[in-house]
């Protein structure tokens, strides 16, 4: 692939010195879902397929980006003293809003470079390509300008990059993983603290398989948002009585002794998803460590219906995808993944027998959907690196 961008990177441009190639990973969230910014724990790993990145510096202050997923928009340029969020500018606002939180944190980004990108990640399904995006540029700014940036520090910068300059109020979660992942491992994170642990996913006699429902979303004209911030004033309500920052510090029992103070269902309803799924989380992450993958697929399964009829999140065609895995007997567990209304399905497959999984859910999603997924086999990676 290294030699694939270079090559890439010399058409767009031409010949140059010090090419050099970075690769950013997409994600996927095994369990924990909406809990991330409710302040509780998330365990989600990174992807072998992402992006793909290849930069050389240049002489003055500006900026050229070509990505061969949007070969329609061409070169896209602009100069580092220039950076503002512009529609027509697209996917390379994502890129520009890192700069220029870099900038603002100090970092002398003190050059321009041209740059070429290419992401097998399926655009919209929840996958993160956005946060990969962001990571990939920040640590290709990191190295070229050799400004040895903490890890951590960096998926801060990426988040407040999506936070504020896109206008998406996201978690930690998805720069998180993808800027700290690593192979055959899953993240616990506690969004709260960002205390984080490794846990070894080892899948003896069962694979990870992705299903796309191919219903595009937009996260941020989604209910996202909208769900954030009835979690927020759920928690206002519940801190008339109780001293917490965060709905991820309750237990089960803390919650169900004092929902009365949550004064509408709705939001009642939402809050309890927050708790739960963040509990939920807790008792996967051991059920992994004690080799219990059939408890960590029936908690994979709870967390779907939370997602589904306390949190409102999944939809028509993520419910149909959910249903014919749950159906199908080579499933230990199966749910949605990512912000939901759309996007994509994770389960834990039988090996032996995924691709009969695969041909039958296929088939009867598109029986009752009327259109296809698309299936991915996926196998955990490392984060964000050059390569």
């Amino acid at each position: 692939m290294k030699n694939n961008m270079i090559e890439m990177f010399t058409k767009v441009y031409g010949d140059r010195e010090g090419i050099r190639v970075f690769f950013s990973p997409g994600r996927v969230n095994l369990i924990g879902e909406h809990t991330d910014y409710n302040g509780g724990n998330v365990f989600p790993c990174a992807l072998s397929f992402g992006t793909y990145g290849a930069i050389a510096l240049r002489d003055d202050k500006t900026v050229r980006m070509y990505s061969e997923n949007f070969k329609d928009l061409g070169i896209i340029t602009f100069d580092i003293d220039d950076l503002k969020n512009e529609e027509k500018h697209d996917w390379a606002n994502y890129p520009k809003g890192v700069i220029s939180v870099l900038l603002n944190h100090g970092y002398d980004v003190k050059q321009g470079f041209d740059m070429v990108v290419f992401g097998n990640i399926p655009n919209g399904a929840g996958l993160s390509s956005s946060a990969s995006l962001e990571l990939l540029m920040g640590v290709m700014v990191d190295k070229i300008f050799n400004f040895n940036i903490d890890r951590v520090e960096l998926v801060k910068y990426c988040q407040e990059s999506e936070n504020k300059f896109i206008g998406v109020n996201c978690g930690i979660m998805d720069q998180f993983a993808i800027g700290m992942g690593k192979e055959d491992s899953a993240i616990l994170l506690d969004c709260n603290t960002l205390d984080y642990s490794y846990s070894k996913v080892d899948l003896k006699d069962e694979v990870i398989i992705i299903a796309n429902t191919n219903k595009r979303r937009g996260l941020a004209d989604s209910k996202y948002n909208e769900r954030r911030s009835e979690c927020e004033t759920a928690l206002s309500e519940l801190q008339i009585k109780l001293n917490i920052n965060s709905l991820g510090e309750l237990t089960e029992e803390e919650f169900e002794n004092n929902k009365y103070l949550i004064k509408n269902d709705i939001r009642a309803k939402r809050a309890k998803h927050a708790v739960y799924e963040n509990q939920r989380t807790l008792k996967a992450v051991k059920a992994l460590q004690n080799n219990d993958i059939e408890t960590f697929g029936k908690l994979m399964n709870d967390s779907h219906k939370s997602l589904r009829d306390d949190y409102e999140v999944t939809g028509k065609e993520l419910d149909t995808l959910v249903d014919l895995a749950w159906k199908h007997e080579a499933t230990v567990g199966a749910r949605m993944t990512g912000a939901g209304f759309g996007g994509c399905t994770v389960s834990i497959v039988k090996k032996d027998m995924k691709e009969d999984f695969i041909n039958t859910v296929g088939k009867g999603y598109k029986e009752i959907i009327g259109y296809d997924a698309d299936f991915y086999v996926a196998n955990i990676g490392d984060g964000t690196r050059e390569i």
